[in-house]
């Protein structure tokens, strides 16, 4: 069926609640959009430039995820002398050399409908969620998540323990994005529908939320997300985990500090995109 249609059907399914699953119809439309995202033919949020933050969410992609989990009945899934449970709509993704995604050994799992491009690589243990994008040439190191429905850019390097959330519901709520190559280091979160644009650079141990302000100490602003907007960390931003001063009450008596990120300057046409975090925050 055409894109229109699977849109139409998913919809009108998982708007049927409980009931779908009596409906043999309702299966075969989830099926055929898990095969859809495993593809990169549709996904949970799509560039567009006419959308105030250049994305468009499709809120009936995440519904027939969401779809998956209603139709799914548990089931054991026996995977190299191991045993997991876990609802039938959502097996581990296997791959084949051809699909050119590299998935060292040693432990970790990617689930279905999660679409990984061509020179992905996968550093043990790792994991993706139904429903994220992983665009070419992206590395996910060690330890690190990418959630459900988060959006990875081409070039990404998220590195050993970083943790990329997802964001399925409400179903019309931005997922995280990583635009292209954006540098993640170690230890990072980035989550609740934040956006990073590309060339920026986390620092190890930067943390990113709704309720994270970012200071940016060259242009004199900061930047919050709104009731309407998520958190955008801009094109190039170099990012680091800073403080600030609590400035009254206890916390100012106490001398207390409460965490902040910190943009300390800007990638420019000199810096190299292979260069190393440590280069970049001298």
């Amino acid at each position: 069926m055409s894109h229109h249609q699977l849109q139409e059907t998913i919809e009108h399914f998982f708007a049927a609640g409980s009931s779908a699953a009596d409906d043999s119809r309702a299966m075969q439309a989830f099926c055929a959009l898990r095969d859809a995202l495993e593809t990169g033919a549709v996904r949970a949020a799509s560039p567009d430039p006419h959308a105030p933050t250049g994305w468009r969410v499709n809120a009936w992609v995440k519904q027939g995820i969401l779809l998956g989990f209603r139709l799914g009945a548990l089931r054991e899934w026996p995977v190299a002398g191991l045993s997991f449970i876990d609802k039938h709509t959502y097996p581990v993704r296997l791959f084949a050399p051809g699909d050119g995604v590299r998935i060292v050994p040693g432990g970790s799992s990617i689930r279905a409908g999660a679409y990984l491009a061509r020179g992905v690589v996968c550093m043990p243990p790792m994991y993706i969620n139904a429903g994220a994008y992983v665009d070419e040439g992206t590395m996910v190191d060690s330890h690190a998540l990418v959630g459900s429905c988060a959006q990875i850019g081409k070039r990404v390097h998220l590195s050993a323990a970083a943790q990329i959330g997802g964001v399925l519901e409400p179903v019309n709520a931005s997922p995280v994005i990583i635009e292209d190559d954006v540098l993640v280091g170690g230890n990072c979160g980035v989550y609740e529908g934040a956006i990073v644009r590309k060339g920026a650079v986390l620092a190890a141990g930067t943390v990113l939320t709704r309720g994270t302000p970012v200071f940016d100490v060259g242009k004199g602003e900061v930047l919050r997300a709104t009731s309407e907007m998520p958190l955008i960390i801009p094109e190039n931003a170099v990012v680091v985990p800073g403080a600030r001063a609590v400035t009254k009450g206890k916390g100012q008596e106490w001398g207390l500090s409460l965490y902040a990120a910190v943009i300390v300057k800007y990638r420019d046409d000199k810096t190299d995109l292979s260069a190393t975090l440590e280069d970049l925050l001298r």
